[in-house]
């Protein structure tokens, strides 16, 4: 079953009024800061300013912290004195451009300040909060156990990582170099001293020809491993610092997200997101990544966007305020950048995904969940089951393929809690319900139990799923592709399952705490947060078809879209590329990609250059290239700039019309052929009484089984579901399991 028949329910719900927002406690403006106008600029100027660059002031990690010193016109830098906690620091500060720039060290985990003064102008301080470079910064109590997987980590030049030097899994920082051949490839760099007679050269996006040479930084942050690659010639310049910067640096930086989910807890990981990307270091980018923002490491949403906080920070002390760091991952790379952008604005700027999801727990879980009860049904022996073919199965399922039900189901391991472990976890350790009941369980929810809060009855974590009143088949019923009674007997069987995964007769009801923290806290993705001011390119390598029955699914981003514009009233900031699946979910060398990597790069810094008093999202919109547009590509590999021209085809990207949605349909989800929306954000319904007349015929008898079967009522999709509003703030700080408070930017 494809989208375009189920397209009622999209867009129906919340553009939420302001006396409707003020009545739920929520913040008019969420995260309200605005490109500063050249008034507001010409005032700062006039003034004296300490700020800390690297981090937020209440976020920095480990003992240095890069500051800038602004200063007004007419001060001149020798009369500038800079203090931490009073001790004169002003010997570490050099000119960069009109201000100063130095690295603050000696910082203790607590709280400092920072003063600046000068003769004649007023002193500016700052308070600042250290936390530890081991973390955590925000995301609350740290996860037990974990294990350090350093010895199984290899560099991306091969050389082991060796035994972590402490408890928290930290490797002694180290440096590497790499260069690409003259024949295209990566090799390790045998002399420092001297070229290679094989080595290329390379013309970043500025203009600079410079020898393809790569640093690689080696480090942990976070108790996860950190890769930073950038373009510099040991053998001709000195080491690269904040005050120094490499010569074919382009002064951005692209940030890579790793995907994956299941199997991702209780683990440091031993593999990044990838730094030894030729299409973005060529064009003298730098790349960064950490192991712990590879979601098959880390299924943490919260976890991972500190880990790219204090990792974005690390880069900054050492090699100097890039322009703009840009997000860059595929399916739980998408789910990180998402997330990352909307809930934590300010740590990217601008985010490209692939094979995207809104988010992990509930535009995916919320899928596969259903997906594990349909295939449980179906190959059971409850009434009726097996009058199903496997065309109407599908039907309900609204999948692309028939094989997908059962794909998914499996998919719902991350939803069990003892289903999936990394092999770095011993099996001792491991939650089992009758030999080891207080061990570690392997959930998305227990990973991020500090977000949704603890269950006193249990000890686990509080589960933010529900499928009361879900009228599985619906859409499917009313196509005449199941009868009635099919019908009625699904709904009647369907059930639920446990907080162990086992089945249940009952339905599945969320727990309140959880399911309020899941708005609140962004873990539900809103999208009207800071991602309502980023540029997103969004790109489908499409696999719908696939026989296997790829989680990928194309209605992922239009899941997204409709949030953004249930946030924002409009999706403009969402640019959606397809294509078919030559190439893979997000391969830097896919000449769409390529050419998307340069259009991103001029988007984000149109943006950055509007200096207007204007709403941020319409910078945002008004400042995309006119060559960015949603489009996507005919079938087959691309050779040339001339074949990607021509096998472009131009269109509004729909689910339902075009030639585009005739190449990539479409397809849905068991939750929204029950009549659920495209969003996918409705945790908890709000139920109604059945109508008759919302079905097709029925008899007396059929009816009075439907009221019976849904005895508490059906959904009412045409309403927002049980808590459902908008995002509580950002920059949430975690002090506990389910205890918050938003420090806003």
């Amino acid at each position: 079953m494809t989208l375009p028949v189920l397209l009622p329910a999209p867009t129906r719900r919340r553009l939420m009024t302001g006396a409707l927002v003020a009545a739920l406690g929520v913040p008019l403006a969420i995260a309200a800061s605005v490109t500063p106008s050249a008034a507001a600029e010409a005032a700062d100027r006039d003034r004296l300013r300490i700020t800390t660059v690297s981090s937020r002031p209440d976020a920095v990690s480990g003992p240095e912290t890069l500051v800038r010193v602004s200063l007004p016109a007419g001060t001149a830098a020798g009369d500038v004195t800079v203090t931490r906690d009073g001790a004169d620091v002003t010997g570490l500060f050099r000119p960069d451009g009109d201000d100063l720039l130095g690295l603050v060290g000696g910082l203790e985990p607590g709280p400092h300040n920072l003063a600046a003064q000068a003769p004649g102008v007023a002193t500016s301080a700052q308070r600042i909060s250290v936390h530890p470079a081991t973390g955590p910064v925000f995301s609350g109590p740290q996860q037990v156990p974990f294990y350090c997987e350093t010895t199984e980590y290899r560099s991306p030049a091969g050389a082991p990582g060796g035994p972590p030097v402490d408890e928290d899994c930290s490797l002694a920082t180290r440096v590497e170099y790499m260069y690409r051949t003259t024949a295209g490839r990566f090799a390790v760099l045998p002399d420092l001293a001297q070229h290679p007679a094989d080595l290329a050269t390379t013309t970043t996006l500025d203009g600079a020809e410079v020898p393809y040479i790569v640093r690689i930084e080696i480090g942990t942050a976070n108790r996860g491993i950190y890769e930073i690659a950038s373009l510099h010639d040991p053998a001709n310049e000195p080491q690269p610092t904040a005050h120094q910067r490499s010569e074919g640096w382009n002064g951005r930086l692209v940030y890579t997200l790793g995907g994956g989910c299941r199997r991702g807890w209780y683990q440091q990981g031993a593999g990044t997101g990838g730094v030894l990307v030729d299409s973005m270091l060529s064009r003298g980018f730098a790349v960064a990544s950490n192991t712990l923002n590879a979601f098959g490491n880390n299924c943490s949403d919260l976890l991972t966007t500190e880990t790219l906080a204090m990792t974005t920070e690390r880069f900054a002390e050492a090699y100097g305020e890039p322009a703009y760091t840009m997000g860059w991952g595929c399916s739980g790379g998408a789910y990180q950048a998402h997330q990352a952008a909307d809930n934590y604005p300010g740590l990217l700027d601008g985010i490209i995904v692939g094979c995207s999801f809104p988010d992990v727990g509930f535009g995916t879980s919320q899928k596969l969940a259903d997906a594990r009860l349909l295939h449980t049904w179906f190959t059971g022996d409850e009434p009726g089951a097996d009058s199903f073919t496997a065309e109407q199965q599908l039907a309900v399922a609204g999948f692309g393929v028939h094989r997908a039900i059962a794909a998914q189901s499996t998919g719902a391991n991350r939803l069990d809690p003892d289903a999936e472990f990394d092999a770095s976890v011993p099996v001792e350790v491991r939650y089992d319900a009758v030999t080891n009941p207080t061990g570690a369980r392997g959930t998305i929810w227990d990973h991020t139990r500090t977000a949704y809060g603890i269950s006193p009855g249990t000890g686990f974590a509080r589960r933010p799923l529900d499928n009361v009143g879900v009228q599985y088949g619906l859409e499917a019923l009313r196509e005449g592709m199941i009868g009635v009674d099919q019908f009625l007997d699904l709904n009647e069987g369907i059930g639920g399952f446990d907080i162990d995964a086992e089945p249940t007769a009952e339905r599945i009801q969320a727990d309140p705490a959880a399911r309020r923290a899941a708005y609140r806290t962004g873990r539900m993705l809103d999208g009207g947060g800071g991602l309502a001011r980023t540029p997103i390119i969004d790109f489908r390598a499409y696999t719908d078809g696939l026989p296997g029955g790829d989680i990928h699914m194309r209605y992922h981003s239009f899941s997204t879209q409709e949030r953004l514009i249930e946030a924002n009233g409009d999706a403009d900031n969402q640019v959606m590329l397809v294509q078919d699946n030559t190439y893979g979910g997000l391969d830097p060398a896919n000449p769409v990609l390529v050419q998307a990597l340069e259009q991103m790069d001029r988007w984000i810094r149109a943006v950055q250059a509007d200096r207007s008093w204007r709403d941020p999202h319409d910078v945002v919109v008004d400042s995309r290239p006119a060559d960015l547009v949603d489009a996507c590509w005919t079938p087959g590999p691309i050779s040339s700039p001339e074949e990607l021209a021509s096998r472009k085809i131009v269109e509004d990207i729909r689910p339902d019309a075009g030639q585009c949605a005739d190449l990539y349909p479409t397809f849905a989800s068991p939750r929204i052929v029950a009549g659920g929306p495209l969003a996918s954000d409705v945790i908890t319904c709000r139920r109604t009484s059945p109508e008759r007349w919302d079905y097709p015929a029925m008899s007396a008898r059929q009816w009075h089984r439907l009221r019976h079967v849904f005895a508490d009522g059906v959904c009412d999709y045409d309403r927002p579901g049980v808590d459902e509003g908008p995002i509580g703030g950002t920059w949430a700080f975690f002090s506990a399991p389910g205890r918050w408070d938003f420090a806003e930017e």
